[in-house]
């Protein structure tokens, strides 16, 4: 048996963790600009060739993009380009029903484990994500980047990494489904009213720790938008 040294983490990558976790939590949004190399170089006190390397790699996996002479970009994200899962799938169509069958088993999981090991910061960033989805509605959008950011934030008070991973993995996908999901929900405001409620029973359930609830909550939430999207192809 061959053991090698083990190595810290390096500072670039400690920069690209916590600036991808910014962006799929939501904290930073499709079309928001990122802050200068300088700026972050500053508020992390690390260098900026660990910013630089950090944003390239952010680049490189399609959440950021660089837009000659404006700046640096968190990019909308597109099911077809630079996904690891849409990618796999070259060739195949991916319809809605297939992407809500996946997140019926996934997410309800998520629910669960997040009401048993969901901390402050977590609720924290559940409760904003719905803020921001009922300002968003109330002003004519659809509050897809929220809503996203709402499963996201569910996905990380799992704790677990694999979790964590599949969610970060399926971003793409998920955000997405949610959009394409939305676009046709909003033509009904009692469609759209029924969306709020669910979230905010997933919300409650978690905030509670009632793992069963949460659960529970999450699949009546999933499974109502997968009926929904079977009646409109009738």
């Amino acid at each position: 048996m061959i053991l090698k040294p083990v190595n810290p983490k390096k500072i670039s990558d400690q920069v690209f963790d916590q600036l991808r976790e910014l962006i799929t939590r939501g904290e930073i949004k499709p079309g928001d600009q990122l802050m200068t190399e300088r700026e972050l170089s500053s508020a992390m006190n690390v260098s900026r060739t660990s910013i630089r390397n950090a944003i390239t790699r952010l680049v490189t996996i399609g959440l950021l993009e660089n837009r000659q002479g404006q700046g640096t970009f968190v990019r909308t994200p597109d099911p077809q380009e630079k996904n690891p899962l849409a990618a796999a799938m070259t060739g195949q169509s991916i319809r809605l029903e297939d992407l809500l069958e996946v997140r019926l088993g996934l997410e309800c999981n998520a629910a669960a484990l997040a009401a048993s090991r969901a901390v402050d910061e977590d609720i924290r960033f559940m409760e904003k994500s719905i803020e921001e989805m009922e300002t968003e509605i109330r002003e004519g959008r659809t509050g897809a980047e929220a809503d996203v950011s709402f499963h996201m934030a569910i996905a990380y008070a799992t704790k677990n990494p694999v979790q964590i991973y599949l969610m970060r993995s399926f971003y793409d996908l998920l955000f997405y489904g949610i959009k394409e999901n939305l676009y046709y929900l909003y033509q009904n405001s009692e469609r759209i009213a029924s969306i709020q409620k669910q979230h905010s029973e997933i919300f409650h359930a978690i905030r509670s720790h009632d793992q069963a609830q949460s659960y529970s909550a999450m699949k009546d939430h999933i499974i109502y938008v997968l009926e929904f999207y079977k009646n409109q192809k009738k």
